[in-house]
């Protein structure tokens, strides 16, 4: 029997999205009704891709700037239809083009603005949708999509900085590594020819060095094969979800990149549970929204908590303080805005202030890295240089 997955809302307007087994398309929406679920979409899982498939991929970028044209077309007093079609035939991005003419023809043929939206999650994720459809029962969509727009070009420079906070480094210290072993692998057996010649016993330095060396020339295929073994063994155990969790705690606790990632995960946790709440979402959709892209496990998990815990009615401050991932002043401010009634003004502020820290953050970081790298290098290949003219001094000394 396959399986269907399908968008749709409760009598009461909330969006529900899930997956369900039914033997064809009629019988899911029929069972869906029964639940007094009016749905929007109802695609047969493993198909409901194939639209953009062979499109190209939507970039972060490309959509906050539609969205913000949109918005501002809106606000001008543009219908909505014609709005769509002014982007649509501007756009550059092809794959981007093609699906907001293809919301156009979906409002065109009756289904809301939210609703045309969501039959394209490849694009929109919830946390757009939701804010849509918020803004279209608030009467405020051009603000909403200011909102967005605002949203998706910080989200944007957060992902920039986790990318200059990891790829940057590893890239450096791959290269440094690879640049050691060519020079073990290649050029020190020239030399260990030159000293087979002398028929001395070389000194120890220069007797590790060649060992080393050795080592790796006869050993360089296990070797290359136990590295890609080791990185597609991570990535498995990184895709399950305790391998997952495991990995992204073990990240929040190194001593220099754990604070930048967990200011980047409270930055974006705070921004997006910010825009969400002051956009009209309800607080559990919001949490609900912003645990699924807080981008690590242990922020998702603590997120989770804190939404079982508003839930049963108690604060959301509680169990941010406890799970111990948020620092004081995130739990602090989150409590003075339940307090005061201004949750999302409170955590709006924790977002500006964690953006100015990640900044800072990353900086600090690329400078303390870069002299640790140039000292690897000097350290190792000063060795290997120096264990390798150490014969020939000797010899030199021994003539004179």
């Amino acid at each position: 029997m396959p399986s269907y997955t399908y968008v749709g809302r409760s009598r009461g307007g909330k969006l529900h999205r899930g997956e369900l087994l039914a033997a064809n398309k009629t019988e899911a929406i029929a069972a869906l009704r029964k639940q007094q679920i009016l749905v929007t979409v109802v695609k047969e899982k493993g198909k409901e891709g194939g639209r953009l498939f062979g499109r190209g991929k939507v970039k972060q970028k490309d959509l906050a700037v539609v969205t913000r044209q949109l918005s501002f077309m809106i606000d001008a007093g543009l219908p909505l239809n014609q709005a769509l079609e002014i982007i649509g035939s501007q756009v550059d991005n092809k794959a981007l083009q093609k699906t907001m003419f293809e919301v156009r023809q979906a409002i065109e043929g009756g289904s809301s603005f939210s609703d045309a939206l969501a039959e394209h999650p490849h694009v929109f994720s919830d946390l757009y949708t939701n804010m849509v459809a918020a803004g279209e029962a608030g009467g405020i969509l051009d603000t909403i999509l200011e909102r967005l727009s605002v949203y998706i070009e910080k989200n944007v420079k957060l992902v920039r900085a986790v990318k200059s906070a990891m790829i940057y480094p590893l890239s450096v210290v791959t290269i440094a590594v690879g640049v050691v072993l060519v020079i073990l692998w290649q050029v020190i057996p020239t030399f260990a020819k030159l000293f087979t010649g002398l028929g001395r016993a070389l000194p120890a330095p220069t007797q590790l060095t060649i060992d080393i060396s050795n080592f790796i020339g006869n050993y360089i295929l296990f070797i290359i094969g136990g590295i890609v073994a080791l990185v597609f063994a991570i990535r498995w155990y990184y895709s399950t979800p305790g391998g997952k969790l495991a990995f992204d705690s073990l990240m929040l606790r190194l001593p220099v990149l754990g604070i930048v990632l967990r200011k980047i995960a409270i930055a974006r946790f705070c921004r997006t549970l910010g825009t969400l709440i002051s956009s009209g979402v309800p607080i559990l959709d919001s949490l609900d929204i912003t645990a699924k892209t807080a981008g690590n496990k242990v922020i998702e998990k603590a997120v989770m908590e804190a939404r079982d815990s508003v839930e049963a009615g108690k604060t959301l401050s509680e169990p941010l303080r406890d799970s111990e991932v948020f620092t004081p002043m995130v739990v602090q401010m989150v409590h003075v805005g339940e307090q005061t009634g201004e949750l999302d003004a409170m955590v709006n502020k924790v977002a500006e202030f964690y953006e100015a820290e990640v900044d800072a953050a990353v900086a600090d970081l690329l400078s303390l890295l870069e002299p640790l790298i140039i000292i690897f290098l000097g350290v190792t290949i000063g060795w290997i240089v120096v264990s390798m003219y150490m014969p020939i001094f000797s010899l030199i000394g021994e003539l004179t």
